[in-house]
Formats: structure tokens, sequence, C-alpha cells
């Protein structure tokens, strides 16, 4: 069976019973009556196993949705990726344009991601998961965790914001030099950070800006969003560009390209960097 989802269940203050728990954890299965459906089927595990719906969820499990057996046909995903860290504890990847990094289809970055890495020898070793998003179209530094502990971890240290991000894009239009942007996603409260690094004249665009992005909070494309929302969308984004201003057939100008944390287990700090794509040196090169 192929794997869909994983989930890596946080303390619980009181037990729950799993399918009123796994409600809307899993995007391809967000209603009680197909976690129920999928449990009867044997496609949710807990810890391994095949679970039923008398289930009690208390914190610590790692829960795995598989796909249907119908689709046996489906070989294994051969998918080359780029490490950049890597230790018995968590990974860090480069994730390449193009492809999800978790859902329903079968080439996605947590179908092909544990060929690329060493099984971890620690007692609570799991299937590597990634343990953030990135777009479809967003290249970068993506954070996997290896075991148990370490994704539990991982996933507090984001809720407290404690993993700072960069992001390099390419912008269109004339640009403050520095600025925060303040406007709400999906009304929620949404902050990001930007520094323009360098801006060149485009016959096309009028003025094209390498900009640092770092984001205070993590919505939903909150990045992409925000710039659009001042005025100065990413270059080949097709979802919030302006009409008469998009770029076809060289994809999303956006790049996760620094990740900074203090390792949960070892508390080293990390301190991990990633240049931007050639496309986007070309742009700016004198």
């Amino acid at each position: 069976m192929i794997v869909i989802e994983t989930h890596i269940v946080p303390t619980q203050k009181i037990p729950i019973r799993i399918q009123e728990y796994l409600v809307e954890v899993f995007k391809t299965i967000p209603t009680k009556s197909g976690i129920k459906k999928a449990i009867k089927k044997e496609l949710i595990f807990v810890d391994g196993s095949a679970t039923t719906t008398a289930k009690m969820i208390v914190g610590g499990e790692e829960i795995t949705l598989y796909q249907s057996e119908e689709n046996k046909s489906l070989k294994r995903l051969n998918l080359k990726l780029e490490v950049l860290f890597e230790d018995d504890y968590l990974a860090i990847i480069n994730k390449p344009a193009g492809i999800l990094v978790s859902g329903n289809k079968f080439k996605t970055i947590a179908n092909g991601i544990a060929q690329n890495l060493k099984p971890s020898l620690q007692i609570d070793t799991c299937k590597p998961k990634p343990v953030h998003r990135l777009d479809y179209p967003t290249t970068g530094l993506l954070l996997i965790g290896k075991t148990k502990s370490a994704i539990l971890f991982l996933n507090k240290l984001f809720e407290n914001k404690e993993i700072q991000k960069e992001y390099i894009a390419v912008t269109i239009g004339k640009m403050n030099p520095l600025g925060i942007i303040e406007i709400p996603v999906d009304e929620k409260e949404s902050v990001s950070h930007f520094e323009v690094l360098k801006t060149v004249n485009s016959k096309r665009f009028e003025f094209l800006n390498l900009v640092k992005l770092t984001p205070k909070t993590g919505r939903r494309h909150q990045l992409r969003k925000h710039l659009s929302a001042i005025g100065n969308p990413i270059l080949g984004d097709k979802e919030y560009g302006f009409e008469n201003l998009i770029l076809n057939g060289k994809g999303l100008y956006l790049h996760a390209a620094r990740l900074n944390f203090l390792h949960p287990i070892t508390k080293e700090e990390m301190d991990i960097n990633k240049e931007v794509p050639n496309k986007f040196r070309k742009i700016f090169s004198e």
C-alpha cells in the first residue's frame, strides 16, 4: 500500500476516540463518515498496525492513511531529491518546483523522501515526514522529521514561531526598500517583512525586484497574497498575479532560501541556506 498522509498526535488532555480525533486531520478524508469507512477498510494504521473505531488516542501515536488496494499497479516513486542536511532525527531537503509536498497524488515529496534518506536508528523511528508545506510551484528548503519525537518537537517549534524562515522572490513594479505588510489572510492576523536586495529595469514589467521575505505568521499563500495586495505580485504567479503581467512558462519566482532553529534533540543551532535557482540569477546578472 502507498502512504497518502501521516500524522503525529500531540499530547491530548483527555483521551479521544480515533474517528472523532481524525475529523479534518487528513485533507483527503475530512469527514467522520469517511474516517469510519477508511478504518473498516483497514486503510488507517496506528503505530504500524491497522486500527479500529474503538481506538482511544492519547498522544504520541503515529497515524498513517494508506491508499486503497485498488491501485496495486502503482509502482514505487523514483524521485531523486537533494539532501542538504541529515542526521538520525531530521533532514532538510531542497524541494524542486512542480511537485506537491503531500496529498492524494502519487508523485509527492512525502511518497518519495524515504528512499533519499538513511533509516533512523532511534527507537521511535518512523516514516520520514515533511513537517511544513511549500506550495506546488515553490522551490527551496523543506524540513523533514525522521522520528516521532523529532516530529512532535518540530511541530511545537513551528507553533511557537521558533523556526525562522526566509524566502527570496522576484517581484514586479516599484517597491519601497523596506517594509512590513500587515494585511489579514483568510481573516487571520498575518505579518510579512520585506527587503529589496536589487532592482533592474524591465521593458515589459518596468521594474523587477530581488526581494528577501520574512514571514512572521504562516498563513496559506501568505507571501503571494501579501505582495499582490501591495501591488507587487511575484513574477510568474498565475493565481495572484495581475492579468496583463503574467509570465508564462518559467514557473513561480519564489524560493525558500533559509531555515534557522535550534535542533530539537541536540540543541545545536541549525542555519541552513540554499541559493536561488539559476532563473533568478539570470534576471539580475550584470
